[in-house]
């Protein structure tokens, strides 16, 4: 959480209330705070007093809402802003407000609702921004389907699209003769992309297995020396089989070179993606 005040003696004492349960970031002006959040990221609660010199609390607190969209803002006042405050409570900038002096165990418990209100609204959107990408992923490889393209251009516009919603780095469609690779499609910088691709061991699994493998490569000692790892910077890889009709016809390589914190997600997408994406290969082949 995040607590701003002007006042010293304020900032300590809201400190020393909370700092055993949360990780708490202090602030003594606005300024600070939009400071603070840009080097530290989203927080899950932000406490802020609302007389401030410079910038009102709730100033601060709609500067926040479009970079911290899930974030619960509280506004501490011993004043009766009334205007202030009920406009920023009817703009959604501010969760709710507390009169100075504030008791110590309410502001506690209002604090403890408050996160488990931030717990719930970051979920929530999770689970959106998830329903959007599988719909997004869904419109892009049925538009290849009704789209009058050459068959590579079509396996073009499904690497592009996959790797634009995913936010993949490299996104390689490669399909196979007899379980060897025989051409791929790219989107992304990988040269030489059918050698290293022959030669990745999470490649070569998901063709014997005919299963989704992933990686997150740092976590992995034993990856250090995949000549696809060396070739480009990657830090999280995924490869699906994508089978027609029982037989493997291609797999589906997915390159990110940050660790991608959705990865258990984009395996829930695959199935149903790969799915498609063989419906779609079957159709122009």
């Amino acid at each position: 959480m995040l607590v701003v005040d002007d006042e010293p003696d304020n900032l300590d004492t809201l400190y020393r209330i909370f700092r055993r349960k949360y990780q708490v970031l202090r602030a003594a002006s606005g300024v600070e705070a939009l400071e603070i959040l840009d080097a530290e990221g989203e927080v899950a609660v932000i406490l802020s007093d609302q007389r401030m010199p410079l910038m009102k609390g709730t100033e601060f607190l709609s500067k926040t809402v479009s970079s911290f969209p899930n974030t619960v803002r509280i506004i501490l006042t011993g004043f009766t802003d009334v205007e202030d405050l009920v406009e920023a409570i009817n703009a959604g900038q501010v969760y709710r407000y507390i009169t100075k002096p504030w008791d110590t165990e309410e502001l506690s418990r209002i604090i403890q609702k408050a996160t488990e209100t931030y717990d719930l609204l970051k979920q929530r959107n999770e689970e959106l921004q998830h329903t959007e990408k599988q719909i997004k992923l869904a419109a892009t490889v049925a538009q290849s389907a009704i789209q009058r393209l050459s068959p590579d251009a079509i396996l073009q516009l499904i690497t592009n699209g996959v790797s634009h919603i995913l936010g993949a780095d490299i996104c390689a469609l490669a399909t196979l003769n007899e379980g060897a690779i025989e051409a791929v499609t790219l989107t992304g910088d990988l040269p030489d992309a059918p050698a290293l691709l022959s030669q990745n061991c999470l490649v070569r699994q998901a063709i014997s297995s005919q299963s989704l493998q992933t990686a997150t490569v740092a976590a992995d000692p034993t990856l250090d020396q995949e000549a696809l790892y060396q070739a480009v910077d990657t830090q999280s890889h995924l490869v699906a089989p994508i089978l027609y009709q029982g037989e493997l016809i291609a797999v589906l390589s997915l390159q990110w070179s940050l660790v991608y914190d959705d990865l258990y997600k984009v395996r829930q997408m695959m199935g149903l993606l790969a799915a498609q994406v063989a419906l779609a290969m079957a159709n122009v082949a």
